[in-house]
């Protein structure tokens, strides 16, 4: 026992240790290697689709990365067999068929192609079946009520996943536009884990994700949600990649490299990019706090 005590006892030590002060240490880290980083999904959503490459830049750099602007970039529906070219303009490449027209296809396969260079790189990914968002609700809580001691609107969104198979799902919340993002999180089933349930309600951590707990709605306030689809594979990389930027405290786990599903055509060449290029099927839902 009295060993048990004395280990717990520098357990806390330590810990302590590392809580009671903080200095600034400045470390000489070298540039190291730079690949290109390729961040491309494609949905059914009508109008412009956009891809954006850039260059990695050091851990300790503090400026935005610099695009790429000189790769070949072509999309093609597997499916149909037609390609959709992108054209870069404003640190992206995209191609847009029209406001009311779409290049996304539920169930059709599609094979991104990048050229840099002498370096030619493809994936594929398939867009995915998505539920219906039925409706948004919320709650009014006071500090005293709620678990993060904040008062205001705490919503949920109702859904029920999709019968007969194993579906994938990405869910986003925005508070009053798009570009203002609240959360992201990731769903299989309704749930976090194959074979657990089928057609079932989104459970409540999931469906209850679409507040920011530091930072309830407002009155007036317009609670968007964005219910996407994923294939297994997709789904794996952007859990892999929540994990990584939620790694830290005292036990964090040693960060690792989130693996690319865009392969270089030529099987002995060195060369590689980083990033993912998925596809999804959306549905959106809003309701604005009363």
């Amino acid at each position: 026992m009295k060993r048990i005590i004395n280990i717990f006892a520098i357990l806390v030590t330590a810990a302590a240790g590392f809580t009671s002060c903080e200095d600034v240490i400045d470390l000489d880290i070298p540039n190291g290697k730079t690949f290109a980083v390729v961040d491309a999904w494609i949905t059914n959503e009508a109008g412009k689709q956009s891809i954006r490459i850039t260059e990695s830049v050091p851990y300790t750099a503090t400026g935005a990365a610099p695009a790429i602007s000189d790769a070949v970039v072509v999309l093609t529906d597997l499916t149909d067999n037609k390609t959709y070219p992108f054209t870069f303009a404003n640190g992206v490449y995209s191609h847009d068929p029209g406001l009311d027209k779409s290049i996304g296809v539920l169930n059709h396969a599609y094979k991104l192609r990048i050229e840099l260079k002498t370096e030619v790189f493809e994936a594929i990914d398939t867009i995915k079946r998505v539920p219906e968002i039925d409706s948004i609700s919320y709650e009014f809580k006071t500090e005293e009520n709620s678990a993060s001691n904040e008062e205001g609107y705490y919503a949920r969104f109702w859904g029920r996943d999709l019968a007969g198979a194993s579906d994938y799902y990405w869910v986003r919340s925005y508070r009053n536009t798009k570009e203002n993002r609240v959360g992201d999180a990731f769903a299989v089933d309704g749930s976090y884990q194959e074979y657990v349930s089928d057609s079932a309600i989104f459970i409540v951590p999931i469906s209850e994700s679409i507040t920011d707990w530091d930072k309830p709605f407002q009155l007036n306030e317009t609670v968007i949600v964005r219910l996407a689809s994923l294939t297994k594979s997709s789904h794996t990389f952007l859990t892999h990649v929540e994990s990584q930027l939620n790694n830290g405290g005292l036990f964090a786990k040693i960060l690792e490299n989130v693996k690319s599903n865009i392969k270089n055509t030529n099987a002995s060449s060195e060369t590689r990019v980083l990033g993912w290029f998925g596809t999804s099927a959306v549905k959106f839902k809003e309701r604005v706090i009363r």
